[in-house]
């Protein structure tokens, strides 16, 4: 049985949308795979909480369990006769159960029309259709930005989906209804996202980061030069005098927030030397080398 999806992200009944998205925020941080790799339990706990996430995480599902109606796998419960009115126990919806030595099938007969329990869901009857699963790679910028993604299910069907705006590695997205038939109804389709490295970007946490190749003139002068974002190249201006390891900030250029915004990117500068070798660069270097030499030191 799944676990309370509350009790997987640690919060209580009482947590507030805000407080629930940063949760599994803290949480996917800590078990994401690209920190863990090769941690199976770590990649299980990921799972569960993205699980969790999917359920409490859409208002109307939230909404749905809170009030019972569906569990922790998103699944309607059928009720039928919800206990012994008379405080002296349940029993199992599967037949064959007695409340003080009256057989629950010859009750339900009666209220049934002589039907007995066996033509209604939850009472061995017409039941709904198992949930399918599929995994669905995207790209980044899909995962910052959002977008439309068709899959291809085993049976031959696709469908087409829509990858919301801030999705993370193995975040599961529930397609209601989309899954295998069943005489109560279909079951639904659970899509697994998998994020593709990505040559340039790179996530640290909650922060998108990138290396920023500098030539050695613009590191020294200063100058503006061509930055690529997710959203496509933007203009950012080196400061005079930035040494390799700068970081430079461009703003809502990042990932998605909890509240609707971007953050920013985090371009890390890296000076690159001319490839092939400049040999006006060496002399002047072996010059300054010998007329003014200087040994750098860690700041701090």
């Amino acid at each position: 049985m799944a676990q309370d999806p509350y009790k997987e992200l640690g919060v209580p009944r009482t947590a507030s949308a805000d407080e629930i998205r940063r949760a599994f925020r803290k949480l996917a941080k800590q078990y994401h795979p690209d920190k863990n790799p090769g941690d199976k339990p770590a990649e299980e706990r990921f799972k569960k909480v993205s699980a969790a996430f999917d359920l409490l995480g859409d208002e109307d599902k939230k909404k749905k369990f809170d009030r019972g109606e569906i569990d922790a796998e998103g699944h309607e419960i059928n009720r039928g006769f919800a206990g012994d009115p008379f405080g002296r126990g349940g029993f199992d919806p599967r037949g064959g159960a007695q409340f003080e030595g009256v057989d629950l099938n010859d009750i339900l007969s009666e209220v049934f029309g002589g039907r007995g329990g066996g033509q209604r869901a939850g009472f061995g009857g017409p039941t709904r259709g198992s949930d399918v699963r599929a995994q669905v790679t995207i790209d980044l910028e899909e995962a910052i930005l959002g977008g439309r993604k068709r899959i291809a299910f085993a049976d031959g069907r696709t469908l087409d989906i829509t990858i919301p705006k801030g999705a993370v590695e193995g975040q599961v997205l529930r397609l209601k209804g989309q899954g295998a038939p069943g005489r109560a109804g279909p079951g639904d389709a659970l899509i697994e996202l998998a994020i593709r490295p990505h040559p340039v970007f790179r996530r640290e946490g909650e922060s998108l980061v990138m290396d920023l190749p500098v030539t050695v003139p613009d590191a020294v002068l200063g100058a503006k030069v061509e930055a690529p974002t997710p959203d496509g190249p933007v203009s950012l201006t080196v400061p005079k005098g930035s040494n390799a390891g700068s970081t430079l900030r461009l703003k809502g250029r990042g990932l998605p927030d909890p509240n609707g915004g971007r953050g920013d990117l985090l371009a890390r500068v890296q000076i690159v030397l001319p490839d092939p070798p400049d040999a006006e660069l060496e002399r002047f270097a072996e010059t300054w080398r010998k007329q003014r030499p200087y040994a750098p030191r860690r700041k701090g």
